[in-house]
């Protein structure tokens, strides 16, 4: 789909944003997060990831995301799951999410995040009853059974 395509429920007018997220885990079972450096949810924990490109792949726009905003090398997996979110008036962001393993790099946020930080599925359901993660975020990847 293009950004111009018509959002998953029909709605004449509404254009769908496509985007992708990585779910990365270490070797200890937790899970990468970013800190968002811009709107939308400037300022909460969020997977890796972002708009896909024109001429992109998904796979190829998660990889280029992660890099951007981890400074680590994925190789990129599985589909995880899929979600909308709203997005400015009269879009919807239409998100999916890839299972991605590291195989380099130095973590470091860069470009527009403003964090990086591995946590465990309490430290990510902490965020969330602080309001600190995206919304919807922790319910998504629990119905994945990426969290317990």
């Amino acid at each position: 789909m293009t950004p111009s395509t018509p959002g998953p429920a029909g709605i004449p007018g509404q254009r769908t944003i496509e985007c992708v997220g990585a779910v990365i885990k270490d070797d200890q079972g937790r899970l990468l997060l970013i800190k968002r450096g811009h709107e939308p949810a400037a300022g909460r924990w969020s997977l890796p990831g972002g708009k896909v490109e024109p001429g992109e792949t998904d796979q190829q726009a998660v990889l280029r995301e992660v890099l951007e905003e981890t400074g680590l090398i994925v190789t990129c997996g599985g589909l995880v799951g899929v979600v909308q979110r709203p997005g400015p008036p009269g879009a919807v962001f239409d998100i999916r999410d890839y299972a991605a393993s590291v195989c380099g790099g130095d973590l470091r946020p860069g470009d527009d995040a403003a964090g990086v930080r591995w946590v465990t599925a309490a430290e990510a359901a902490a965020l969330d009853a602080a309001a600190e993660l995206t919304d919807g975020l922790l319910a998504a990847l629990r119905s994945w059974g990426v969290l317990a």
